[in-house]
């Protein structure tokens, strides 16, 4: 494998998932007597820009197809923090019904609604035709495409530039990421503002978060690398915030180079020690993962398997693509988890890639009343578990495997 960055050969391993059906390839009835394609999940960390990165396997454009089953309104704190974000930006750099603002990998309107509700021309870009769909139906423009140098030099020269540009959980699904940062400074206005949020690698080795790998992401981002990869294409990054979202999220500001209206915050250099101070600029930081990750695998099982034998009926919940992740990396099929819950309609019906365990609706825990429920998005924990609260009337337990077997 080469790097995806400088295009030179990988040979350090971080992690060897084995072979996984890609997460979000949800089955109908009539696929599970058909065969079904696993792609190798091995990714590998570069000693020289120190960029975690999966090969492309499936061609991205076969993995965002229409059929994409992932829609980002179906998580209310999701949408309680894309609302905040408009609120902030609104109020730190006074957008308004003369901006215009532009968001890549918008999916279903749900963030971009914010915007419009302040009446502050918004349009989206999304590959996904299903979910730019629903976001139309809110009123929000999208463009059905996939964002690189091409596009932004096709919109800005309809006069489509823009005073903000957002991408939310994007950077580490984009197989080149030199064409996609490429075409920012194309598309931003000399004084023009980039925010994207995507999950702090940091955070995925020191919790144990390997169920974050699957074939979307394509690459698995630390502030070092993503200062870099910027700097080269004639952007800065002024400043930076830690959050919580996805078990752990940067969230990055950056501008033209050239750009002296937006100063860089003291956040900046202090992010870039804490990485140093924990060793990410070194090869060493990224050893012994599969060590943690092997042990979570062989405890979950255990687990499952002696629940079974005690007769215990078990469940899960969130048929999310890191749930994907773990089942089929620790080889779990039917005859340890009986279903798995979850919201969204379009994954309803279906089944899990690998596993084959059936999606259905929430009325199916309260008909079958498991012991335990398994929640897989662990990131929305908080939010589910409130949502299911009622599942102590009949003695039920929640259950985490990562970052270690919890059940409560």
């Amino acid at each position: 494998m080469i790097c995806r960055f400088d295009g030179l050969p990988l040979t350090h391993e971080f992690a060897d998932l084995g072979f996984s059906p890609p997460s979000n390839s949800f089955l109908t009835r009539e696929q599970l007597g058909k065969s079904e394609a696993y792609f190798p999940l091995k990714v590998y960390v570069s000693e020289r820009i120190f960029l975690v990165q999966l090969d492309e396997f499936k061609d991205h454009s076969e993995i965002f197809s229409d059929d994409y089953v992932y829609y980002s309104s179906y998580s209310s704190s999701w949408l309680e923090h894309s609302k905040r974000y408009v609120d902030m930006m609104v109020a730190r750099f006074g957008f308004d019904a003369t901006s215009q603002v532009v968001e890549i990998a918008s999916n279903d309107g749900y963030l971009l609604q914010y915007f419009k509700e302040k009446n502050i021309p918004c349009f989206g870009i999304e590959p996904t035709a299903g979910t730019a769909a629903a976001a139309k139906a809110k009123g929000i423009e999208s463009v059905i495409d996939f964002f690189g140098v091409a596009l932004a030099k096709k919109l800005a020269s309809l006069n489509r530039k823009a005073d903000l540009i957002l991408g939310n959980n994007v950077l580490a699904h984009v197989p080149d990421i030199n064409d996609f940062v490429g075409g920012l400074p194309i598309m931003l206005n000399a004084d023009g503002v980039i925010t994207f949020e995507f999950p702090h690698l940091l955070k995925l080795v020191d919790g144990n978060q390997f169920d974050t790998i699957y074939h979307e992401h394509f690459s698995y981002l630390s502030f070092l690398a993503i200062k870099r990869i910027f700097e080269f294409h004639n952007l800065t990054v002024f400043d930076v915030e830690e959050l919580s979202t996805h078990g752990g999220s940067l969230r990055v500001f950056a501008k033209h180079t050239k750009d002296l209206t937006h100063p860089i915050s003291t956040a900046v250099a202090d992010l870039i020690n804490k990485e140093i101070g924990k060793g990410m600029n070194t090869l060493d930081y990224y050893k012994g993962f599969q060590l943690k990750i092997n042990s979570i695998k062989n405890t979950f099982i255990q687990f499952l398997i002696q629940s079974k034998i005690e007769g215990k009926k078990i469940a899960a919940y969130g048929a999310a693509a890191k749930g994907n992740t773990l089942l089929n990396y620790c080889g779990i099929k039917t005859d340890l988890i009986d279903f798995v819950v979850d919201a969204n309609i379009n994954k309803q019906g279906k089944f899990l890639p690998g596993s084959h365990i059936p999606v259905v609706s929430e009325e199916m825990l309260m008909v079958e009343k498991p012991d335990y429920v398994i929640i897989l998005p662990w990131n929305i924990k908080d939010e589910i578990s409130r949502q299911l609260l009622y599942i102590r009337k009949w003695k039920g337990q929640f259950v985490f495997a990562i970052p270690d077997l919890k059940i409560f």
